[in-house]
């Protein structure tokens, strides 16, 4: 069981680095002017809620699974995603 937690969390934290890499080249294309300021919003704000559903479910699975560590680890930076989350308009 151990080993499908942390298969499943290195998967997780893959996309979310992925994720975090292409919200880089969609704010860098919107500073060189390729896009306008209103695609770059609604390219990036229909991936924030995956982003905070993936964050939050590594972070409850290291929590359920008694990986104290890691899960404190983890929880600012989920804090900070419900946070940004909950600010996220529609």
């Amino acid at each position: 069981m151990e080993a499908v937690v942390f298969v499943f969390s290195l998967l997780d934290c893959c996309a979310l680095i992925f994720l975090s890499v292409y919200f880089i080249i969609t704010l860098s294309d919107l500073e060189c002017d390729y896009i306008n300021a209103r695609s770059c919003c609604s390219k990036l704000n229909k991936w924030v809620i995956p982003e905070l559903i993936g964050h939050t479910v590594v972070t409850v699975l290291m929590l359920v699974s008694l990986h104290w560590f890691i899960f404190l680890l983890n929880l600012p930076v989920a804090t900070w995603n419900v946070y940004r989350g909950s600010r996220c308009p529609g």
